[in-house]
C-alpha cells in the first residue's frame, strides 16, 4: 500500500452509473471494508510520499440515469449479486447528479437524469456548484473529475471556437454548437482548479482552447481513451516485434462487446472518434505505416461487459519467410479499466499537490492517445511508458 496521508480525495466521475465507474467505487469500498484484494491496481505495491491512499477515496459523479449505484450495477453485471450485497453496499446509497447531455454528441445514450440549463455558461455554473457543493459535504482536501461518459461524435477540429481560450469563452456565451458535454465538464473542472482526466476517445480537455487553458492556471489534465484491452497487447507485442526486427505486414483486430460502451459506440460517428484513438498506435511504435491494419468493433448484446478482442498478425522474418501471430483476449472491459481510472485520480492528485499542472505525460501508459504538452509525437511502446510513469512518482 501506499503512504497513510490521511488526505480526503473525493473523485468525480462523468457517467458515474456506467459499468466502469460502478465497478471501480465498488471495488475501493470493498477495500475499505476489508473485502478486496489489490489485484489490477496497478500502484498498488508502490510506496510514494503524498499519494492518496485507496481508502481515502470519495466517491461522487454524474449520470443521466438517476438510478442509485447499486441498481445500476446490478444491471450492468459485472458485480456479483453477492458483490452489491457485501463489500459494496455502500452503492445503494449513492444517487449521481443531473448530468449535462447532448443527442446531437451522442445519439445512442439519453436520460431523465438531467441538467436544466439555459445554455452553456449556466450549464458550466451547475457543474462547478456541483464540485464546489462535493468538496464542502464530503470534507474534502481535493476533488478530481475523471470522464467515463459515453463516447461522442468527432467534432470540427478546426473550428475557431476551440482553438483558443479568448473564443471558447465566447463559445460559451453564445452557446456554440461546437461545444460539445465533455468539453463543458472539462472547462468547469479546470476553472474550478480541479484536475481533469478523460478516460473516453471523446475530444474533451485536448482541445488547444482547454490546454492554454489548463497551462494558464496550472491545473493537470490527462487523457484519453482508456488502454484496457486490445491496444495495451498491441502496445506490448509491437515493441517485441521491432526489438526482434520481424515486419509487420498487418494486424486485423476485432471486438464483440454489449455493454453500454458497445451501445454508444454503434453510433457510426460515436465508432469513428473510437477509431480514431486507436489507429495511429502501430505506426509510431514500428517506424513505418501498416497498410493493411483493420480494426473493427461490433456491438453483440448477448456478450454483455464480456468483450472478446481477436487478433490476427501477419509478419515477415529471415529471408522473407511468412508468419503468423494469434491473440485472443477474453477480457472484462470494466474489471481492467476500473483499477486504471482509480490510479489516474491518485496520480492526478498528486500533480496538483506538487503543483505540476497542464498535460501529465507521464500518464500515457493508461491511455491510447496519450495527450502531449509540447506538440511532438506520443510515446505508445508499454515498456517506455511504464518508466515515464515510475521516474515521475520517484520509484525505481
Amino acid at each position: 500500500m501506499s503512504m497513510q496521508t490521511g488526505r480526503r480525495v473525493g473523485v468525480a466521475f462523468v457517467g458515474m452509473g456506467g459499468a466502469v465507474a460502478t465497478t471501480a467505487i465498488a471495488g475501493i469500498e470493498m477495500i475499505k471494508s476489508g473485502s478486496n484484494r489489490l489485484d489490477g491496481l496497478p500502484l498498488a505495491g508502490l510506496s510514494v510520499a503524498g499519494m492518496a491512499d485507496y481508502k481515502d477515496l470519495v466517491f461522487g459523479g454524474w449520470d443521466l440515469n438517476g438510478d442509485d449505484l447499486a441498481s445500476a450495477a446490478a444491471g450492468h453485471g459485472v458485480l456479483s449479486k453477492d458483490d452489491i450485497e457485501d463489500g459494496a453496499k455502500a452503492l445503494k446509497g449513492i444517487t449521481p447528479w443531473p448530468a449535462v447531455g447532448s443527442a446531437k454528441f451522442c445519439k445512442n445514450i439519453d436520460g431523465s437524469n438531467r441538467i436544466v440549463a439555459a445554455g452553456h455558461r449556466e450549464a458550466v455554473s451547475i457543474i462547478a456548484s456541483d464540485l464546489r457543493r462535493f468538496q464542502q459535504e464530503s470534507n474534502l482536501d481535493e476533488v478530481v473529475v475523471v470522464n467515463l461518459a459515453s463516447t461522442e461524435r468527432w467534432p470540427d477540429l478546426s473550428d475557431p471556437t476551440l482553438n483558443s481560450s479568448d473564443a471558447f469563452e465566447k463559445g460559451l456565451d453564445s452557446s456554440d454548437e461546437s461545444i460539445s458535454p465533455a468539453m463543458l465538464y472539462a472547462y468547469a473542472a479546470i476553472k474550478s482548479g480541479v484536475p481533469y482526466a478523460n478516460f473516453t476517445p471523446s475530444i474533451a480537455a485536448d482541445v488547444p482552447a482547454l490546454l492554454e487553458l489548463a497551462k494558464e492556471m496550472n491545473v493537470p489534465v490527462a487523457g484519453k481513451d482508456g488502454k484496457t484491452g486490445q491496444t495495451m497487447m498491441k502496445t506490448v507485442l509491437a515493441p517485441a516485434f521491432k526489438a526482434r526486427a520481424l515486419h509487420v505486414d498487418g494486424w486485423f483486430s476485432t471486438n464483440i462487446l454489449g455493454n453500454r460502451d458497445g451501445l454508444a459506440l454503434n453510433d457510426p460517428n460515436s465508432l469513428q472518434s473510437k477509431l480514431n484513438t486507436k489507429g495511429t498506435v502501430l505506426d509510431s511504435i514500428l517506424g513505418y505505416p501498416v497498410e493493411d491494419h483493420l480494426v473493427h468493433i461490433h456491438y453483440y448484446r448477448p456478450r454483455g461487459d464480456d468483450k472478446e478482442a481477436w487478433d490476427n498478425i501477419d509478419v515477415t522474418g529471415f529471408m522473407g519467410q511468412r508468419m503468423q501471430i494469434k491473440v485472443n483476449f477474453l477480457c472484462k472491459d470494466s474489471i481492467l479499466a476500473a483499477p486504471l481510472v482509480i490510479e489516474i485520480a491518485r496520480v492526478l492528485d498528486l500533480a496538483k499537490k506538487r503543483g505540476d499542472g497542464g498535460v501529465q505525460e507521464q500518464l500515457s501508459t493508461f491511455f491510447k492517445a496519450p495527450m502531449v504538452k509540447n506538440g511532438h509525437g506520443p510515446e505508445h511502446a508499454f515498456g517506455k511508458q511504464e518508466a515515464m510513469l515510475l521516474d515521475w512518482l520517484g520509484v525505481h
